[in-house]
């Protein structure tokens, strides 16, 4: 098995355990980190250094720059080319949907600008009672009642003719609620349990120290309406912008932080296929275990 898996809550400590990972076993790392493709945003999203990115090749960091847009889908179309025909990879990130986007046989529906808006224009109700009348099955999958939703699928609709139903029965949406997936791999799960709001503390504190709101004031002018949601950038652009006082936007970016690792957390614990690591307050003994681990489950040798 040439693929092993680093996934787990922001500031759990996942890069300095595939990074030793990627070093003892000779590996490439493969960053599966929804905001660490954009060009410029290095300190907010907790980048390797220049220095580590020489040592370890790495993958899917600095793809587009701040200003631009990355779907999902485009991710995973780079993301695989990345992954394919390389001896060893360690996958590292917390982005759940970007993970599973690489590994599972997840399928993105097309989308078009121009069918887009010309379902917005279109009252909510007569859009129900299209859905409806396509596939009358459809409140067995969706939330017919979420606007969003409907037009969305009925997005898909027109422009692939594949109804609800029929893509949440496909074979490969079966495969993907199963956690069935196309690359085989070994998953580790890194959770710093009651370490976590301290840790994040201890993070934010150095970021802001290596000029994280410097970063920010400079890119803030240019930035897509992706990467303005960055947690920690969209914080800082409120106090930035003087809606906020500094201290207030550090303290929004710490409960921020701990509501991301929240859901990254719920998001990761539902995969039955992550080895779950005991948490270890020593790095060297959490990298040590981690080593150990994929020797024996993934069969990696010197």
């Amino acid at each position: 098995m040439n693929v092993v898996a680093v996934v787990g809550p922001t500031a759990s400590g996942k890069s300095a355990v595939a990074e030793a990972l990627a070093r003892f076993y000779g590996a490439d790392i493969l960053s599966v980190d929804s905001m660490q493709v954009y060009r410029g945003m290095d300190i907010g999203t907790a980048k390797p250094s220049a220095a580590i990115r020489t040592e370890i090749s790495h993958h899917m960091i600095d793809l587009v720059a701040a200003s631009e847009e990355l779907s999902v889908a485009q991710f995973q179309t780079i993301g695989r080319d990345a992954l394919g025909g390389r001896d060893r990879v360690v996958i590292v990130g917390g982005s759940g949907m970007h993970f599973r986007a690489i590994v599972d046989p997840l399928e993105f529906a097309p989308t078009d600008p121009d069918v887009r808006a010309n379902i917005e224009a279109t009252p909510i109700e007569q859009l129900q009672h299209e859905l409806l009348a396509i596939d009358h099955r459809a409140p067995d999958v969706l939330d017919i009642h979420n606007p969003r939703r409907v037009i969305r699928a009925i997005e898909v609709w027109r422009i692939s003719g594949l109804t609800p139903t029929e893509r949440e029965t496909s074979p490969q949406a079966v495969d993907v609620r199963s956690y069935r997936p196309n690359i085989e791999h070994v998953s580790i799960g890194m959770d710093a349990g009651d370490d976590t709001l301290d840790r994040i503390r201890n993070r934010l504190s150095s970021m802001i120290e290596a000029g994280f709101v410097e970063e920010v004031a400079a890119l803030e002018s240019t930035m897509s309406r992706t990467a303005r949601q960055a947690v920690g950038y969209k914080e800082l652009i409120a106090a930035i912008s003087s809606e906020t006082s500094l201290s207030e936007s550090i303290a929004d970016i710490e409960r921020s932080t701990a509501a991301l690792a929240r859901r990254q957390r719920t998001y990761f614990r539902r995969d039955p296929r992550i080895h779950w690591m005991h948490w270890l307050k020593d790095e060297v003994d959490r990298v040590k275990a981690a080593i150990e681990y994929v020797g024996k489950v993934a069969g990696w040798t010197l």
